[in-house]
C-alpha cells in the first residue's frame, strides 16, 4: 500500500532505502509512500502522559535548548545509547513519539505517593544531587520522607518502602546499627550496638538502623514482677552496677513499670507467693540480705501471714505447706534430718524420732521430717489393733479401749492363709464358676471340686453337706492391722490354734471371736457333690445339727440288678461341753461327711448284695434302715447310729430315688418309648396328609374364581378405553374452536385494558397533583401551628419566669423579715384583745345585732378555748 492515512496524534516511521535514514512522518496527514522508501513501524499512536503519572525511555534522542531533538549531518536522530530518560507528566504534557532507536522500557505509570509517617529507601546509581541538594555518592543510601508524591530519577534505584513505627506510652523500639553513624545529637553509634528508643509517637527508622523488636512496657504489682538477667556489665536505671550473668528481681518495691534495657534479658515473670495464716514453705538456697548472694545447701522456713518474691536461685522444698492442725486426738511422729535444738529447748540427734501432741497448729522445722501421722484409733470393746514395736519387734494386741501408736510403734498386718482370708471376707475365690449358695451358708469350694464332671450340680444343694457354715457378713475387704474378728453362730463351734503355745481351743456359738496375733483358725475340708467327692467344700466353722445330707450309691442285689440310690440321711452331733476332750473331739475327723457317708455306703452295698431285686423291691425302706442302723437283740430296727470317734449320730434315712443302672433295663425302656413315638407319628402324618388335600381343593377353587373376575375387569377396562378415545377426540376439536375465540376475545380484552390503563395513568396524575397540594397545606398548617406553638411556650416561658420572681421575692421578704416576726406580728392582734378582757375583768363578750344567726356550739368552744387562754395567761 502505497498511500497511508495517518490519524492526529499517530505516526509512522519510514526508512529511505538509499540513505537507510529513517524519519517520522505525524498526522493528520495522508502519505504517499515512494519507490525506494519502507514503512518500518506504523501507524502508531503517540505516548500520552496523564496528569501525575510518567514512563522510561531507553536510548533516549538528545535534544537542544529548544527542547527538538538533534540530527546529525546524515540525518540520523542523534541518541544516547544505552542510557535511560524519565518522562515526566509534567516535562511532556503533549503527546510525543518514539524517534527512530527509542525504546519503551516502563509504559505509562503512575507516580508514588509517599504517606505521611512512611518513606522510600533509594540508592544512588551514580553521583548526583538529590532534591535537597545535596551530593550523594554512587552507591549511597537515604531516605526520602513523605507525604509527598516521588519523582523517579535515571540514577537512583528504589530499594523498598519503609514505614514509621507506631510507639504507644507503654511500649519502646529496640534498634541496631548496620553501620557506624553519628545521631544529629552527637551520639556516635557503632555497628552492632543496640539502644532503646522510649518516647512515644511515629518513629521512622533511619537507613543506617534496623528494627529489633518492640517491647512492651511490664506493668509491676504486688504479686507480680520479673526475673531479669544481666547479658553485659553495665548499671541499670535503678543507679546499681550489673555484671554479666547476674541475676535479680524487679518489683513494685523498685518502680510501678519497668522497661528492659539493652543488656538486660527476662527470664521469667515471676508471682508472689502469698501464705495465710496456717501456710508455711521452706526456702532451699535463700539469699543472704547483707551479702545478697545464694547460702547453698542452707534452709529457712517462712510462716505466713505473709507475701514474698523467690530471689534468684531459691526454690521451695515441698511448695507451699499447709501447717499440721492436731486436735487433742492427733499427734504426729517427727525424725530428725540435722542435728538441732527443737522449739522446746530439747536437743534433737539426726535419726531421732520423737511425738508432737495436740491441740495446736505444728510448722515442722526445716532440720526435721514428719514421718508419721498418729491419730487416736477408736475402738469398742469388741475391737482392736495388732500393734509392733519397732525396737523390739514384739507384736500384742491392743483391745477394748481407743489407743495412740507411739513413736516407736506401728500397726502390725496380720497375714492369714488365703483360703482362711476368703472364708472371712465372705468370699469364694476358688470356684470357676459362680454358684448360688443357700442362706447363710460360708463355705469355699475347691478348684478341684469344681472342675469335676457333674459335681457344679450337686454343689447346689448344701443342705446334703451337712456344713452350712457362718454367715455371709458382706464382701468387705479386711483390714490387716485391726484384730480378726469372726462371729460363730447359734449352735456352731471353730477351733481356734495358737502358734506360739502349740494349744488349741473349741468355742462354741453364739460368740465373737477376737484373734490374738499367733492365732488362727482351723479350716477344714468336707466332701459335697452327689456322689460324694473329697476336699469339694472348705468352711472354718461346723454346724452341731439336726442337719441332712444326700448322697447317691450304686448297689447290686444278688440277682445281678444294679440300682443307684439316692439317700437322704439326718445327722446331728452330741457333745458335752462341760468337758474339754468331748468338745475337742468334733474336730478330731477332718471330713466328717465324706467318713460317714462311705461307712453307711458300705453298710447298705453289702446287705443289698445278699438279697434279691424283688426282695429289695418290696422291702427296701426296711432293708436300707437296717443296714443303716442295725439291729437290736429283738431283732428289731435301732433309732439312731453313733460315730463315736466325733460323736455323730445319725438319726433317720431317707430314700428320695432309686433308677435302675442295668443297660438292658433301660434299652427295653427305650424300645417301648420309640414305638409310642412311631404310632404318634404316623397318626399326625395322616391328618396332616387330609388336612393338605382339604386346602389344596379350596386354594384351586379360589384361583379359578379368581381368573374369571379378573376376565370381567379386562372386558370392562377395554370398554372404559374406547369411551375415554372418543371423548379425547371430542375435545380435541373442541378445544381448537375455543382457542380461536379465546384468542379474538383476548384482543379484544387487551385493547379494553389499555384504555382503562391509560384512564387509569390520568387518574393517578391527578392523584398525585392532589396529594402533592394537600403536602403543600399540610406544611403550610404545620409550619403554622409550629408558630402558634412557640408563641403559646414564649408565653409560659414568660409566666413561668414571672411566678418565679414572685416566688423569689415573697421568699426574700419573708427571709428578710425572719419567721420569729411573722409568729409575733400574728399574734399581736389575739394578745391584745385578751389583754383588753383581761384589764376589763371580762371573760368573754359577743356582740350581735340579732339579726345574724350565730353557731352557739362553735361560739361555746371558742369561749371556752379563749377562756384557758385567759387563765393560762393569768397564770
Amino acid at each position: 500500500m502505497s498511500l497511508i492515512r495517518i490519524r492526529p496524534y499517530s505516526y509512522v516511521t519510514v526508512e529511505d532505502n538509499n540513505t537507510n535514514v529513517q524519519r517520522l512522518v505525524v498526522g493528520p496527514a495522508t502519505f504517499t509512500k515512494k519507490a525506494h522508501e519502507t514503512v518500518v513501524d506504523g501507524p502508531l499512536a503517540m505516548i500520552v502522559l496523564p496528569p501525575a503519572s510518567y514512563c522510561v525511555v531507553a536510548n533516549p534522542v538528545e535534544r537542544d535548548d529548544a527542547g527538538q531533538p538533534v540530527i546529525d549531518e546524515h540525518g540520523v536522530y542523534v541518541c544516547v545509547w544505552g542510557d535511560e530518560e524519565v518522562r515526566l507528566a509534567a516535562d511532556f504534557p503533549d503527546p510525543f513519539p518514539l524517534y527512530p532507536g527509542e525504546a519503551l522500557v516502563l509504559g505509562v505509570t503512575p507516580l508514588r505517593v509517599i504517606e505521611d509517617g512512611a518513606a522510600l529507601r533509594v540508592r544512588a546509581e551514580r553521583e548526583v544531587k538529590d532534591e535537597g541538594g545535596v551530593t550523594r555518592a554512587a552507591g549511597e543510601q537515604w531516605l526520602v520522607k513523605g507525604p509527598r508524591t516521588y519523582l523517579p530519577s535515571r540514577v537512583v534505584t528504589v530499594l523498598e518502602e519503609v514505614h514509621s513505627v507506631v510507639v504507644l506510652e507503654t511500649q519502646a523500639l529496640r534498634l541496631r546499627a548496620t553501620e557506624d553513624f553519628t545521631e544529629p545529637d552527637g551520639t556516635a553509634r557503632l555497628a552492632g550496638s543496640e539502644w532503646i528508643v522510649r518516647q512515644p509517637g511515629r518513629y521512622l527508622c533511619r537507613v543506617t538502623e534496623e528494627l529489633v523488636e518492640v517491647q512492651e512496657l511490664h506493668v509491676l504489682t504486688e504479686t507480680t514482677g520479673l526475673h531479669l538477667r544481666a547479658t553485659q556489665a553495665f548499671t541499670d536505671v535503678y543507679g546499681i552496677e550489673r555484671k554479666v550473668g547476674d541475676e535479680w528481681l524487679v518489683t513494685l518495691a523498685e518502680a510501678p513499670t519497668h522497661m528492659l534495657g539493652v543488656f538486660e534479658q527476662l527470664v521469667t515473670p515471676v508471682t508472689a507467693i502469698s501464705l495465710s495464716n496456717t501456710d508455711y514453705c521452706v526456702i532451699v538456697d535463700p539469699v543472704d540480705a547483707s551479702t545478697g548472694k545464694n547460702v547453698l545447701g542452707t534452709k529457712t522456713m517462712v510462716r505466713g501471714p505473709k507475701t514474698f518474691f523467690l530471689q534468684p536461685g531459691e526454690r521451695l522444698l515441698a511448695g507451699k505447706q499447709t501447717a499440721h492442725l492436731l486436735s487433742k486426738q492427733d499427734a504426729l511422729v517427727l525424725r530428725c534430718v540435722e542435728a538441732y535444738v527443737d522449739d522446746e529447748g530439747v536437743a534433737r540427734e539426726p535419726g531421732e524420732r520423737w511425738m508432737v501432741f495436740g491441740p495446736r497448729d505444728y510448722y515442722p522445722a526445716p532440720q526435721c521430717s514428719v514421718a508419721a501421722q498418729r491419730w487416736l484409733i477408736p475402738l469398742d470393746k469388741n475391737e482392736g489393733v495388732y500393734v509392733r514395736n519397732m525396737t523390739t519387734g514384739k507384736v500384742r494386741a491392743e483391745i477394748g479401749a481407743s489407743y495412740m501408736l507411739q513413736a516407736d510403734e506401728e500397726l502390725w498386718e496380720k497375714e492369714l492363709p488365703a483360703d482362711m482370708e476368703a472364708l472371712i471376707n465372705g468370699e469364694t475365690p476358688f470356684t470357676d464358676t459362680p454358684v448360688e449358695l443357700a442362706a447363710g451358708s460360708n463355705v469355699l469350694f475347691s478348684s478341684s471340686a469344681s472342675r469335676t464332671p457333674g459335681l457344679q450340680s450337686t454343689i447346689l444343694n448344701l443342705a446334703s453337706t451337712g456344713s452350712r457354715a457362718a454367715g455371709l457378713t458382706g464382701m468387705q475387704r479386711r483390714e490387716k492391722w485391726r484384730v480378726v474378728t469372726y462371729r460363730v453362730p447359734h449352735n456352731a463351734a471353730v477351733q481356734i490354734f495358737d502358734y506360739k503355745t502349740k494349744d488349741a481351743r473349741v468355742v462354741f456359738g453364739p460368740e465373737l471371736v477376737l484373734l490374738q496375733p499367733n492365732e488362727h483358725l482351723t479350716v477344714f475340708s468336707l466332701s459335697g457333690g452327689r456322689p460324694k467327692q473329697s476336699n469339694a467344700i472348705k468352711s472354718l466353722l461346723l454346724y452341731l445339727g439336726p442337719d441332712f445330707m444326700i448322697d447317691v450309691i450304686v448297689v447290686e442285689t444278688s440277682d445281678h440288678a444294679r440300682l443307684s440310690l439316692q439317700l437322704g440321711y439326718n445327722w446331728e452331733f452330741r457333745v458335752d461341753r462341760s468337758t474339754e476332750d468331748s468338745t475337742r473331739k468334733i474336730f478330731s475327723v477332718a471330713d466328717f461327711v465324706g467318713d460317714a457317708c462311705k461307712a453307711l455306703g458300705s453298710s447298705i452295698r453289702g446287705t443289698v448284695a445278699s438279697i434279691p431285686f424283688q426282695e429289695f423291691h418290696a422291702n427296701s425302706a426296711r432293708i436300707i434302715r437296717a443296714a443303716v442302723f442295725g439291729l437290736d437283740d429283738n431283732g428289731s430296727v435301732c433309732d439312731e447310729r453313733v460315730f463315736p470317734a466325733n460323736g455323730l449320730v445319725i438319726t433317720n434315712v431317707d430314700i428320695q430315688n432309686v433308677d435302675p443302672v442295668d443297660q438292658r433295663t433301660r434299652d427295653s425302656l427305650q424300645k417301648s418309648v420309640s414305638l409310642a413315638i412311631e404310632i404318634t407319628t404316623d397318626a399326625l402324618e395322616a391328618r396332616a396328609r387330609n388336612v393338605a388335600k382339604r386346602e389344596e381343593q379350596d386354594a384351586l377353587g379360589e384361583l379359578e374364581q379368581l381368573r374369571i373376575r379378573d376376565s370381567c375387569l379386562s372386558e370392562a377396562a377395554k370398554i372404559e378405553l374406547l369411551r375415554l378415545q372418543a371423548e379425547c377426540e371430542s375435545i380435541k376439536t373442541t378445544g381448537k374452536a375455543k382457542a380461536e375465540a379465546k384468542a379474538q376475545a383476548t384482543t379484544t380484552v387487551i385493547e379494553c385494558e389499555a384504555s382503562v390503563e391509560q384512564a387509569q395513568l390520568r387518574a393517578d396524575a391527578a392523584d398525585v397533583e392532589a396529594a402533592f397540594e394537600l403536602k403543600r397545606l399540610q406544611a403550610h398548617y404545620a409550619a403554622e401551628l409550629t408558630h402558634v406553638a412557640a408563641l403559646n411556650k414564649l408565653e409560659l416561658d414568660k409566666k413561668a419566669q414571672l411566678t418565679e420572681i414572685e416566688t423569689g421575692k415573697f421568699k426574700a421578704m419573708i427571709e428578710a423579715i425572719t419567721p420569729e416576726v411573722i409568729k409575733d406580728i400574728a399574734k399581736a392582734g389575739p394578745e391584745m384583745q385578751a389583754k383588753l378582757l383581761g384589764s376589763l375583768g371580762l371573760s368573754s363578750v359577743l356582740l350581735t345585732d340579732g339579726n345574724s344567726p350565730v353557731n352557739l356550739f362553735n361560739t361555746a368552744n371558742g369561749l371556752v378555748g379563749s377562756a384557758l387562754a385567759v387563765s393560762e395567761q393569768g397564770q
